[in-house]
Protein backbone atom coordinates (compact mmCIF):
# COMPACT_ATOMS: atom_id res chain seq x y z
CA UNK A 1 0.00 0.00 0.00
CA UNK A 2 1.52 3.43 -0.76
CA UNK A 3 1.43 6.33 1.49
CA UNK A 4 0.52 6.55 5.22
CA UNK A 5 -2.50 4.72 6.79
CA UNK A 6 -4.82 6.64 8.30
CA UNK A 7 -6.20 4.48 10.92
CA UNK A 8 -9.79 5.24 12.56
CA UNK A 9 -9.87 2.24 15.08
CA UNK A 10 -8.07 -0.30 16.85
CA UNK A 11 -6.72 -3.14 15.16
CA UNK A 12 -8.34 -6.22 15.91
CA UNK A 13 -6.77 -8.99 17.21
CA UNK A 14 -5.96 -12.01 14.88
CA UNK A 15 -8.32 -15.11 14.44
CA UNK A 16 -5.58 -17.21 16.02
CA UNK A 17 -5.82 -15.28 19.18
CA UNK A 18 -9.12 -15.84 19.57
CA UNK A 19 -8.72 -19.58 19.55
CA UNK A 20 -8.57 -21.72 22.40
CA UNK A 21 -5.75 -23.08 23.91
CA UNK A 22 -6.46 -26.82 23.50
CA UNK A 23 -5.19 -27.18 27.91
CA UNK A 24 -8.77 -25.03 27.99
CA UNK A 25 -10.90 -27.84 26.02
CA UNK A 26 -13.22 -29.54 28.53
CA UNK A 27 -12.86 -32.56 26.22
CA UNK A 28 -9.21 -32.31 26.33
CA UNK A 29 -9.00 -31.96 30.40
CA UNK A 30 -11.60 -34.74 31.24
CA UNK A 31 -9.57 -37.17 28.50
CA UNK A 32 -6.03 -36.22 29.83
CA UNK A 33 -7.32 -36.66 33.18
CA UNK A 34 -9.34 -40.48 33.13
CA UNK A 35 -6.16 -41.41 30.64
CA UNK A 36 -3.93 -40.15 33.43
CA UNK A 37 -6.29 -42.33 35.94
CA UNK A 38 -5.95 -44.97 33.89
CA UNK A 39 -2.52 -45.61 33.61
CA UNK A 40 -1.45 -44.55 36.92
CA UNK A 41 -3.96 -47.65 38.59
CA UNK A 42 -2.48 -50.19 35.88
CA UNK A 43 0.94 -48.80 37.26
CA UNK A 44 0.00 -49.79 40.74
CA UNK A 45 -2.12 -52.80 39.83
CA UNK A 46 1.36 -53.85 37.49
CA UNK A 47 3.43 -53.11 40.69
CA UNK A 48 1.15 -55.47 43.07
CA UNK A 49 0.58 -58.11 41.09
CA UNK A 50 4.19 -58.15 40.13
CA UNK A 51 4.77 -58.18 43.78
CA UNK A 52 2.86 -60.57 45.11
CA UNK A 53 3.66 -63.30 41.80
CA UNK A 54 7.61 -62.91 42.72
CA UNK A 55 6.55 -63.54 46.46
CA UNK A 56 4.87 -66.36 45.78
CA UNK A 57 7.55 -67.86 43.77
CA UNK A 58 10.32 -67.02 45.81
CA UNK A 59 8.23 -68.49 49.06
CA UNK A 60 7.33 -71.94 46.83
CA UNK A 61 10.93 -71.91 45.78
CA UNK A 62 12.29 -71.64 48.98
CA UNK A 63 9.98 -74.32 50.80
CA UNK A 64 10.59 -76.88 47.81
CA UNK A 65 14.12 -76.51 48.70
CA UNK A 66 13.87 -77.05 52.66
CA UNK A 67 11.47 -79.74 52.08
CA UNK A 68 14.27 -81.36 50.12
CA UNK A 69 16.62 -80.50 52.93
CA UNK A 70 14.42 -82.71 55.79
CA UNK A 71 14.40 -85.26 52.87
CA UNK A 72 18.09 -85.56 52.50
CA UNK A 73 18.56 -85.22 56.75
CA UNK A 74 16.23 -87.92 56.79
CA UNK A 75 18.20 -90.20 54.28
CA UNK A 76 21.78 -90.27 55.66
CA UNK A 77 23.17 -91.79 58.97
CA UNK A 78 26.60 -93.05 60.41
CA UNK A 79 27.93 -96.45 60.56
CA UNK A 80 30.10 -97.84 63.53
CA UNK A 81 33.49 -95.97 62.10
CA UNK A 82 31.84 -92.74 62.37
CA UNK A 83 31.31 -92.79 58.32
CA UNK A 84 28.56 -90.80 56.47
CA UNK A 85 26.49 -93.73 54.78
CA UNK A 86 23.10 -93.19 52.75
CA UNK A 87 22.14 -93.45 49.25
CA UNK A 88 19.67 -90.30 49.38
CA UNK A 89 16.87 -90.13 46.60
CA UNK A 90 15.00 -86.71 46.68
CA UNK A 91 13.26 -87.62 43.42
CA UNK A 92 14.34 -84.31 41.35
CA UNK A 93 16.51 -85.53 38.29
CA UNK A 94 18.04 -82.19 38.09
CA UNK A 95 20.42 -83.40 41.44
CA UNK A 96 21.75 -85.61 38.22
CA UNK A 97 22.57 -83.56 36.23
CA UNK A 98 25.86 -81.79 36.13
CA UNK A 99 25.74 -78.03 36.43
CA UNK A 100 22.26 -78.09 36.64
CA UNK A 101 21.81 -75.41 39.84
CA UNK A 102 20.71 -78.44 41.93
CA UNK A 103 22.60 -79.75 44.19
CA UNK A 104 22.86 -81.33 47.66
CA UNK A 105 25.99 -81.95 50.09
CA UNK A 106 26.76 -84.13 53.49
CA UNK A 107 29.65 -82.78 55.04
CA UNK A 108 31.16 -83.90 58.56
CA UNK A 109 30.02 -81.45 61.44
CA UNK A 110 32.18 -83.46 64.37
CA UNK A 111 35.75 -84.41 64.79
CA UNK A 112 34.21 -88.35 65.37
CA UNK A 113 32.63 -88.02 61.96
CA UNK A 114 33.91 -88.91 58.38
CA UNK A 115 33.14 -89.04 55.01
CA UNK A 116 31.64 -86.86 52.47
CA UNK A 117 28.35 -87.23 50.61
CA UNK A 118 26.94 -85.25 47.53
CA UNK A 119 24.78 -85.19 44.15
CA UNK A 120 25.77 -86.75 41.36
CA UNK A 121 25.22 -82.99 39.93
CA UNK A 122 27.87 -81.76 42.08
CA UNK A 123 30.17 -84.41 42.80
CA UNK A 124 33.77 -83.60 43.45
CA UNK A 125 33.29 -80.15 43.10
CA UNK A 126 32.92 -77.57 45.97
CA UNK A 127 30.55 -74.77 46.82
CA UNK A 128 31.97 -72.17 49.27
CA UNK A 129 30.29 -71.53 52.32
CA UNK A 130 28.80 -68.57 53.86
CA UNK A 131 30.60 -67.54 56.66
CA UNK A 132 28.64 -67.94 59.49
CA UNK A 133 29.50 -64.15 60.37
CA UNK A 134 27.27 -63.15 57.48
CA UNK A 135 24.91 -65.81 57.52
CA UNK A 136 24.50 -67.18 61.16
CA UNK A 137 22.89 -69.98 62.23
CA UNK A 138 19.38 -69.92 64.51
CA UNK A 139 18.44 -71.38 67.40
CA UNK A 140 17.58 -74.73 65.52
CA UNK A 141 20.64 -74.75 63.23
CA UNK A 142 19.40 -73.72 60.46
CA UNK A 143 19.95 -70.89 58.22
CA UNK A 144 19.91 -70.03 54.51
CA UNK A 145 21.72 -67.69 51.94
CA UNK A 146 22.83 -67.38 48.46
CA UNK A 147 25.65 -68.05 46.67
CA UNK A 148 27.30 -68.08 43.46
CA UNK A 149 27.34 -71.53 41.68
CA UNK A 150 29.46 -73.51 39.51
CA UNK A 151 28.29 -71.85 36.34
CA UNK A 152 27.95 -68.03 37.53
CA UNK A 153 24.10 -68.78 38.58
CA UNK A 154 22.87 -67.62 42.12
CA UNK A 155 22.00 -70.52 44.45
CA UNK A 156 19.72 -70.33 47.49
CA UNK A 157 21.07 -72.55 49.88
CA UNK A 158 19.44 -74.36 52.56
CA UNK A 159 21.63 -75.51 55.58
CA UNK A 160 21.45 -77.00 58.73
CA UNK A 161 23.91 -79.19 61.53
CA UNK A 162 22.19 -82.22 62.75
CA UNK A 163 22.89 -84.92 65.61
CA UNK A 164 22.64 -88.25 63.89
CA UNK A 165 22.70 -90.47 66.80
CA UNK A 166 23.76 -91.22 70.99
CA UNK A 167 27.30 -91.02 70.17
CA UNK A 168 27.47 -87.43 68.87
CA UNK A 169 28.16 -88.40 65.32
CA UNK A 170 26.98 -84.44 64.05
CA UNK A 171 26.99 -83.56 59.79
CA UNK A 172 26.33 -80.53 57.89
CA UNK A 173 23.57 -80.91 55.62
CA UNK A 174 23.21 -78.56 52.52
CA UNK A 175 20.60 -78.51 49.36
CA UNK A 176 21.03 -75.40 46.74
CA UNK A 177 18.51 -74.74 44.32
CA UNK A 178 18.82 -72.43 41.31
CA UNK A 179 17.22 -69.36 42.16
CA UNK A 180 18.45 -67.88 38.77
CA UNK A 181 15.60 -70.08 37.05
CA UNK A 182 12.93 -68.78 39.50
CA UNK A 183 14.05 -64.97 38.90
CA UNK A 184 14.25 -65.42 34.93
CA UNK A 185 10.74 -67.08 36.18
CA UNK A 186 9.37 -63.76 37.87
CA UNK A 187 10.96 -61.24 34.71
CA UNK A 188 9.18 -63.51 31.85
CA UNK A 189 6.09 -63.18 34.13
CA UNK A 190 6.68 -59.32 34.43
CA UNK A 191 6.91 -58.75 30.58
CA UNK A 192 4.14 -60.68 29.88
CA UNK A 193 1.64 -59.14 32.52
CA UNK A 194 3.00 -55.44 30.90
CA UNK A 195 2.11 -56.35 27.48
CA UNK A 196 -0.76 -57.89 28.41
CA UNK A 197 -1.76 -54.80 30.51
CA UNK A 198 -0.39 -52.68 28.59
CA UNK A 199 -3.23 -53.72 25.34
CA UNK A 200 -5.91 -54.11 28.06
CA UNK A 201 -5.30 -50.33 29.57
CA UNK A 202 -4.82 -48.55 25.71
CA UNK A 203 -7.96 -49.87 25.17
CA UNK A 204 -9.44 -49.13 28.14
CA UNK A 205 -8.32 -45.50 27.28
CA UNK A 206 -9.64 -45.57 23.60
CA UNK A 207 -13.16 -46.98 25.06
CA UNK A 208 -12.89 -44.25 28.19
CA UNK A 209 -12.36 -41.66 25.59
CA UNK A 210 -14.96 -42.67 23.00
CA UNK A 211 -17.71 -42.40 26.27
CA UNK A 212 -16.31 -39.05 27.37
CA UNK A 213 -16.42 -37.62 23.23
CA UNK A 214 -20.32 -39.40 23.23
CA UNK A 215 -21.04 -38.28 26.15
CA UNK A 216 -20.30 -34.70 25.73
CA UNK A 217 -21.32 -34.49 22.09
CA UNK A 218 -24.90 -32.49 23.55
CA UNK A 219 -22.08 -29.59 24.24
CA UNK A 220 -21.64 -29.58 20.68
CA UNK A 221 -24.87 -29.33 19.20
CA UNK A 222 -25.34 -26.36 22.00
CA UNK A 223 -22.24 -24.69 20.22
CA UNK A 224 -23.81 -25.55 16.45
CA UNK A 225 -26.86 -24.54 17.65
CA UNK A 226 -25.36 -20.93 19.40
CA UNK A 227 -23.56 -20.41 15.99
CA UNK A 228 -26.64 -20.89 14.31
CA UNK A 229 -28.39 -18.02 16.35
CA UNK A 230 -25.64 -15.66 15.93
CA UNK A 231 -24.96 -16.27 12.20
CA UNK A 232 -28.78 -15.38 12.08
CA UNK A 233 -29.77 -19.02 10.62
CA UNK A 234 -32.16 -19.56 14.28
CA UNK A 235 -33.73 -17.58 16.98
CA UNK A 236 -33.60 -20.05 19.38
CA UNK A 237 -31.34 -22.90 20.81
CA UNK A 238 -33.64 -25.99 20.03
CA UNK A 239 -33.46 -29.82 19.91
CA UNK A 240 -33.51 -32.45 22.17
CA UNK A 241 -31.15 -31.85 24.89
CA UNK A 242 -30.16 -33.73 27.97
CA UNK A 243 -31.65 -32.82 31.22
CA UNK A 244 -28.37 -31.22 32.59
CA UNK A 245 -27.62 -28.98 29.45
CA UNK A 246 -31.48 -27.87 29.36
CA UNK A 247 -31.57 -25.77 32.15
CA UNK A 248 -28.16 -23.78 30.19
CA UNK A 249 -30.64 -23.93 27.17
CA UNK A 250 -33.45 -22.33 28.66
CA UNK A 251 -31.09 -19.57 30.31
CA UNK A 252 -29.39 -18.44 26.73
CA UNK A 253 -33.14 -18.67 24.98
CA UNK A 254 -34.18 -16.05 27.73
CA UNK A 255 -30.84 -14.40 27.05
CA UNK A 256 -31.79 -14.15 23.36
CA UNK A 257 -35.08 -12.88 24.22
CA UNK A 258 -33.97 -10.15 27.03
CA UNK A 259 -30.84 -8.73 23.99
CA UNK A 260 -34.25 -9.03 21.74
CA UNK A 261 -36.29 -6.59 23.53
CA UNK A 262 -33.51 -4.15 24.47
CA UNK A 263 -32.57 -3.33 21.31
CA UNK A 264 -36.17 -3.25 19.80
CA UNK A 265 -36.68 -1.01 22.83
CA UNK A 266 -33.38 1.47 21.57
CA UNK A 267 -34.75 1.22 17.83
CA UNK A 268 -38.06 2.93 18.74
CA UNK A 269 -36.56 5.10 20.93
CA UNK A 270 -34.21 6.41 18.33
CA UNK A 271 -36.95 6.35 15.72
CA UNK A 272 -38.93 8.34 18.83
CA UNK A 273 -36.30 10.99 18.37
CA UNK A 274 -35.85 11.31 15.26
CA UNK A 275 -39.12 12.25 14.52
CA UNK A 276 -39.56 14.70 17.05
CA UNK A 277 -36.18 16.53 15.92
CA UNK A 278 -36.93 16.07 12.14
CA UNK A 279 -39.74 18.73 12.30
CA UNK A 280 -38.13 21.47 13.91
CA UNK A 281 -35.16 21.02 11.55
CA UNK A 282 -37.73 21.14 8.47
CA UNK A 283 -38.75 24.19 9.95
CA UNK A 284 -35.74 26.28 10.53
CA UNK A 285 -34.81 25.15 6.26
CA UNK A 286 -38.04 26.49 5.35
CA UNK A 287 -37.94 29.79 7.13
CA UNK A 288 -34.32 29.89 6.22
CA UNK A 289 -35.83 29.99 2.45
CA UNK A 290 -38.39 32.29 3.11
CA UNK A 291 -35.85 35.16 4.70
CA UNK A 292 -33.72 34.50 1.81
CA UNK A 293 -30.39 36.35 0.88
CA UNK A 294 -27.26 35.98 2.97
CA UNK A 295 -29.28 35.14 5.95
CA UNK A 296 -31.16 32.93 4.80
CA UNK A 297 -28.75 31.15 2.72
CA UNK A 298 -26.37 30.85 6.39
CA UNK A 299 -29.46 29.51 8.19
CA UNK A 300 -29.92 27.11 5.84
CA UNK A 301 -26.44 26.10 6.09
CA UNK A 302 -26.75 25.88 9.39
CA UNK A 303 -29.89 23.83 9.06
CA UNK A 304 -28.51 20.89 7.29
CA UNK A 305 -25.28 20.89 8.97
CA UNK A 306 -27.59 20.74 12.47
CA UNK A 307 -29.67 18.40 10.63
CA UNK A 308 -27.14 15.86 9.06
CA UNK A 309 -24.86 15.91 12.26
CA UNK A 310 -28.37 14.80 14.38
CA UNK A 311 -28.74 11.91 11.54
CA UNK A 312 -25.33 10.68 12.46
CA UNK A 313 -25.22 11.11 16.32
CA UNK A 314 -28.82 9.06 16.11
CA UNK A 315 -27.11 6.59 13.51
CA UNK A 316 -24.48 6.44 16.12
CA UNK A 317 -26.73 5.70 19.04
CA UNK A 318 -28.60 2.93 16.69
CA UNK A 319 -25.20 1.08 16.42
CA UNK A 320 -24.40 1.48 19.76
CA UNK A 321 -27.70 -0.53 20.35
CA UNK A 322 -27.16 -3.00 17.94
CA UNK A 323 -24.12 -3.77 19.02
CA UNK A 324 -23.63 -7.67 19.87
CA UNK A 325 -27.29 -7.99 18.60
CA UNK A 326 -27.86 -10.70 15.52
CA UNK A 327 -28.05 -8.95 13.20
CA UNK A 328 -26.95 -9.89 9.31
CA UNK A 329 -26.46 -7.94 6.07
CA UNK A 330 -25.56 -9.33 2.11
CA UNK A 331 -23.38 -7.05 1.15
CA UNK A 332 -23.27 -7.87 -2.69
CA UNK A 333 -26.82 -6.22 -2.73
CA UNK A 334 -26.25 -3.54 -0.98
CA UNK A 335 -23.21 -2.42 -3.28
CA UNK A 336 -25.01 -3.58 -6.24
CA UNK A 337 -27.88 -0.68 -5.54
CA UNK A 338 -25.18 2.11 -4.58
CA UNK A 339 -23.73 1.67 -7.95
CA UNK A 340 -26.97 1.38 -9.77
CA UNK A 341 -28.18 4.86 -8.11
CA UNK A 342 -24.56 7.00 -8.71
CA UNK A 343 -24.11 5.79 -12.15
CA UNK A 344 -27.78 6.96 -12.79
CA UNK A 345 -26.84 9.94 -11.03
CA UNK A 346 -23.31 10.85 -12.50
CA UNK A 347 -23.37 8.83 -16.17
CA UNK A 348 -20.13 10.70 -17.21
CA UNK A 349 -18.25 8.70 -14.31
CA UNK A 350 -16.88 4.82 -14.89
CA UNK A 351 -17.64 2.76 -11.74
CA UNK A 352 -15.79 -0.28 -11.52
CA UNK A 353 -16.17 -3.20 -9.49
CA UNK A 354 -14.03 -6.24 -8.56
CA UNK A 355 -15.27 -9.20 -6.35
CA UNK A 356 -13.45 -12.36 -5.21
CA UNK A 357 -14.99 -15.41 -5.53
CA UNK A 358 -16.40 -15.69 -2.61
CA UNK A 359 -18.14 -12.46 -2.52
CA UNK A 360 -21.85 -13.62 -3.00
CA UNK A 361 -21.18 -15.28 0.35
CA UNK A 362 -19.81 -12.49 2.16
CA UNK A 363 -21.87 -11.23 4.90
CA UNK A 364 -22.13 -8.34 7.14
CA UNK A 365 -22.05 -8.19 11.17
CA UNK A 366 -24.18 -5.52 11.18
CA UNK A 367 -27.68 -3.24 10.27
CA UNK A 368 -28.03 -2.18 6.62
CA UNK A 369 -28.47 1.33 6.38
CA UNK A 370 -24.83 1.63 7.99
CA UNK A 371 -23.60 -0.24 5.48
CA UNK A 372 -25.59 2.08 3.09
CA UNK A 373 -24.30 4.93 4.60
CA UNK A 374 -20.60 4.08 5.00
CA UNK A 375 -19.82 3.18 1.57
CA UNK A 376 -22.27 5.23 -0.19
CA UNK A 377 -19.76 8.39 1.12
CA UNK A 378 -17.13 6.55 0.14
CA UNK A 379 -18.89 6.50 -3.51
CA UNK A 380 -19.99 9.56 -3.07
CA UNK A 381 -16.59 11.72 -2.38
CA UNK A 382 -14.66 9.50 -5.25
CA UNK A 383 -17.43 10.40 -7.92
CA UNK A 384 -16.93 13.98 -7.12
CA UNK A 385 -13.07 14.54 -6.71
CA UNK A 386 -12.45 11.85 -8.90
CA UNK A 387 -11.62 12.35 -12.58
CA UNK A 388 -14.23 10.14 -14.18
CA UNK A 389 -13.20 6.77 -12.78
CA UNK A 390 -14.61 4.89 -9.38
CA UNK A 391 -13.44 1.51 -8.81
CA UNK A 392 -14.86 -0.75 -6.27
CA UNK A 393 -13.96 -3.79 -4.41
CA UNK A 394 -15.02 -6.48 -2.44
CA UNK A 395 -13.31 -9.85 -0.73
CA UNK A 396 -13.16 -11.85 2.61
CA UNK A 397 -10.09 -10.68 5.12
CA UNK A 398 -9.65 -13.52 6.92
CA UNK A 399 -12.51 -15.56 8.81
CA UNK A 400 -14.22 -12.78 10.62
CA UNK A 401 -13.63 -9.78 8.71
CA UNK A 402 -14.70 -8.54 4.89
CA UNK A 403 -12.75 -5.54 2.88
CA UNK A 404 -13.77 -2.98 1.01
CA UNK A 405 -12.08 -0.89 -1.12
CA UNK A 406 -12.98 2.67 -3.09
CA UNK A 407 -10.73 4.43 -5.65
CA UNK A 408 -10.24 7.10 -7.95
CA UNK A 409 -8.41 8.59 -10.05
CA UNK A 410 -8.62 12.09 -8.87
CA UNK A 411 -5.89 14.32 -7.54
CA UNK A 412 -5.82 12.41 -4.27
CA UNK A 413 -4.25 13.65 -0.86
CA UNK A 414 -1.26 14.32 0.86
CA UNK A 415 -0.09 12.27 3.99
CA UNK A 416 -0.97 15.17 5.97
CA UNK A 417 -4.41 15.60 4.91
CA UNK A 418 -5.52 12.52 5.17
CA UNK A 419 -5.17 12.64 8.22
CA UNK A 420 -6.82 15.93 8.58
CA UNK A 421 -9.75 14.92 6.12
CA UNK A 422 -10.80 12.13 9.01
CA UNK A 423 -11.29 15.34 11.35
CA UNK A 424 -15.33 16.11 11.48
CA UNK A 425 -16.04 19.27 9.21
CA UNK A 426 -12.46 19.23 7.58
CA UNK A 427 -12.99 19.88 3.62
CA UNK A 428 -10.29 20.21 1.34
CA UNK A 429 -12.88 21.93 -1.45
CA UNK A 430 -14.70 24.64 -0.41
CA UNK A 431 -16.63 25.53 -4.06
CA UNK A 432 -18.49 21.87 -3.68
CA UNK A 433 -21.57 21.67 -1.79
CA UNK A 434 -21.69 20.05 1.10
CA UNK A 435 -20.68 19.79 5.20
CA UNK A 436 -17.69 17.76 5.24
CA UNK A 437 -19.00 15.19 7.60
CA UNK A 438 -18.73 12.16 4.88
CA UNK A 439 -15.43 10.80 6.09
CA UNK A 440 -15.70 11.42 9.61
CA UNK A 441 -18.88 9.88 9.57
CA UNK A 442 -17.20 6.47 7.90
CA UNK A 443 -14.82 6.61 9.98
CA UNK A 444 -17.19 6.96 13.37
CA UNK A 445 -19.37 4.27 12.16
CA UNK A 446 -16.49 1.96 11.62
CA UNK A 447 -15.07 2.70 15.06
CA UNK A 448 -18.76 0.92 16.46
CA UNK A 449 -18.33 -1.74 14.73
CA UNK A 450 -14.49 -1.94 15.90
CA UNK A 451 -13.72 -2.09 12.27
CA UNK A 452 -10.84 -0.09 10.54
CA UNK A 453 -10.80 2.85 7.97
CA UNK A 454 -7.89 3.41 6.29
CA UNK A 455 -6.47 6.03 3.49
CA UNK A 456 -3.83 5.63 1.02
CA UNK A 457 -2.47 6.82 -2.73
CA UNK A 458 -4.45 4.19 -4.52
CA UNK A 459 -2.58 2.92 -7.59
CA UNK A 460 -4.89 4.54 -10.21
CA UNK A 461 -3.82 8.29 -9.01
CA UNK A 462 -6.25 9.16 -6.73
CA UNK A 463 -7.06 8.60 -3.08
CA UNK A 464 -7.74 5.13 -1.61
CA UNK A 465 -9.90 4.39 1.05
CA UNK A 466 -10.05 0.69 2.86
CA UNK A 467 -12.78 -0.03 5.10
CA UNK A 468 -12.70 -3.57 7.04
CA UNK A 469 -15.85 -4.83 8.70
CA UNK A 470 -16.75 -7.84 10.87
CA UNK A 471 -18.27 -11.00 9.20
CA UNK A 472 -21.03 -12.54 10.44
CA UNK A 473 -20.44 -15.69 11.76
CA UNK A 474 -20.72 -18.88 9.86
CA UNK A 475 -20.03 -16.60 5.99
CA UNK A 476 -17.80 -18.71 4.18
CA UNK A 477 -14.08 -17.96 3.80
CA UNK A 478 -11.79 -17.09 0.76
Amino acid sequence: MNGADAEASEERPPAEANRPRLTESLTFRVVSLSSVWVVAAFLVVAGLISGLYERTAQSGFEAVVRAQLYNLINSVTVDETGTLSGVPNLGDLRYSQPLSGWYWEVLPASANTQGRLASFSLGPRKIADEPTELAPFDMQYRRDYRTEGLDGETLYVEEAEVVLDQDNHAARFRVMGNASVVESDIDAFDRKMALYLGFFGLGSIVVNALAILYGLRPLAGVRRALADVRAGRAERLKGNLPAEIRPLALEMNALIDSNRRIVERARTQVGNLAHALKTPVAVLLNEASAIGGQKGRIVGEQSEIMRRQVQHYLDRARVAATDGAIVRTPVVPVLDRLLKVLRRLDPNTTFEQHRSEDAAGIVFAGEQQDLEETIGNLLENASKYGRGRVALSLEASGAESLRIVVEDNGPGLSEEDMAEALKRGRRFDEQRAGSGLGLSIVADTVLQYRGSFRLARSEIGGLRAEVILPRAPGAPMS
